[in-house]
């Protein structure tokens, strides 16, 4: 008898992998049942087996200056960096918005790193001026790390600085900073940013408020394919303890480690993409999170063909068009899609490409 089958069944009734079971599932399964498994679940657990859905939204960097020390990160620069420090301006915004809103966009995704003297009124007064701006504009903004970071330089706790970003206009909050949920791989990549434990924290709290989020993981530098396992474990738990009938994580998105230029680069930590490797996570991922709905093929780091092969191997989602992004793309990642090639690529599938807003809802705007 397959030793597997038993844990097949088990993720097809979404029941919940022991820790055992999920390293058995990801060390050995074959590739092509491991991706069949995943998208017979994937069609079990979303409304409409026949649609893939996309987005439209604008990353605009608050400022690029971050103490956090990230060894992955050619974006970001220091303090005393003055010549290339900036804070993006109220006018820069505008121009920036006005063109997202001409593409069809509803959401701007707000990432800020850790500056020192930032604290919590600026980002409440640029939350707020920015709806004042545009009211309908749904704010994405920010993350754990971020608001880990806000509260600590504010004298705050981490939910009282949660519940004045919301007041200030924050509609959800990315999974950015997640990395790998392990604080040993954490101080090799990211020795200034908050913990894991910090993290789980914050987005439980976002999760006690009701406030809508994602998860991600950045993998393929320094971590062991269990500490990925322990990642996806760490997040399905932290889901479950969700309040019912509150967002929590809408989403989860991997995505590999680009190392082009990076200090882990020079360290000899280079990234070595493999679309099965890929592949694998995908699927394993639809099969572990059994309480998370929509599992996203990240394209901008793997390209469009593996990105159309992951939805098949569980995905749901193919995020967005990304009209503009920075981080990632400063090591390494060169793919790029507008409207018409994403729904291309959704199309030559065998899906219907649905737009989409943060929430998973429908857009009806002609597109």
């Amino acid at each position: 008898m397959n030793a597997l089958k038993p844990i097949y069944e088990k993720c097809l009734q979404r029941e919940s992998l022991t820790r055992e079971e999920a390293y058995m599932l990801y060390d050995r399964a074959p590739l092509h049942e491991l991706c069949e498994t995943a998208d017979m679940l994937r069609r079990e657990t979303v409304d409409d087996e026949t649609v893939v859905t996309w987005q439209i939204d604008r990353n605009v960097n608050i400022t690029n200056v971050c103490i956090s020390g990230c060894r992955f990160c050619n974006f970001h620069c220091k303090p005393h960096q003055t010549e290339r420090a900036f804070i993006t301006t109220l006018a820069q915004y505008r121009e920036k918005i006005d063109r997202a809103l001409e593409l069809g966009a509803d959401q701007l995704l707000l990432q800020g790193g850790l500056h020192p003297r930032l604290g919590i009124d600026f980002y409440e007064q640029l939350l707020r001026r920015l709806k004042e701006m545009y009211p309908t504009l749904r704010l994405h903004a920010l993350g754990a790390p971020e608001v880990a970071h806000i509260a600590r330089i504010s004298s705050l706790s981490t939910r009282e600085t949660l519940r004045r970003l919301v007041a200030a206009g924050l509609d959800s909050l990315p999974g950015a900073g997640a990395e790998i949920l392990s604080d040993d791989v954490r101080r090799r990549i990211a020795p200034a940013k908050p913990s894991a434990e910090e993290w789980i924290r914050v987005m439980h709290e976002a999760h006690e408020m009701n406030l809508p989020t994602s998860a991600t993981m950045m993998y393929g530098h320094v971590e062991t394919p269990h500490q990925r396992v322990d990642h996806l474990l760490a997040i399905r738990d932290l889901q479950a303890r969700c309040p019912e009938g509150n967002y929590g994580f809408l989403a989860f998105i991997p995505w590999v480690f680009c190392s082009t230029g990076t200090e882990l680069e020079a360290q000899g930590v280079h990234s070595h993409f493999s679309s099965t490797e890929y592949l694998r996570i995908i699927a394993v991922s639809r099969l572990l999170l059994n309480n998370i709905k929509n599992i996203q093929a990240s394209w901008l780091t793997v390209g469009k063909q593996t990105a159309q092969m992951a939805l098949r191997s569980g995905a749901n989602d193919m995020g967005s068009i990304m009209i503009e992004e920075n981080v990632v793309s400063s090591a390494g990642a060169r793919n790029r899609f507008d409207a018409e090639g994403i729904k291309s690529a959704i199309r030559e599938m065998g899906f219907t490409p649905r737009l989409r807003d943060q929430l998973y809802r429908f857009r009806d705007i002609g597109l």
